[in-house]
């Protein structure tokens, strides 16, 4: 079960990116830093977002990619 933090970021990037490619995203990142969507703390935002912006880039192009990443960085 993921963390309210996995869940804002699944609801950061849903309209974004979709629903299901949401989910598996955080899936992905979290666990690509060593992390589960129910272990992951503030101090991981960082890297995760740099992590979507290379693979958000081949969906939806470097600025929205890059946009994307900001948000989840200042998740609170």
């Amino acid at each position: 079960m993921p963390n309210i933090l996995a869940e804002r970021i699944e609801e950061t990037l849903r309209p974004i990116i979709g629903s299901v490619l949401a989910s598996v995203s955080v899936d992905l990142e979290t666990r690509r830093i060593g992390r589960t969507p129910d272990t992951v703390t503030r101090e991981d935002l960082p890297r995760i977002a740099d992590n979507l912006v290379g693979q958000l880039r081949l969906v939806v192009g470097k600025d929205l990619a890059e946009a994307a990443a900001a948000r989840v960085r200042t998740i609170a």
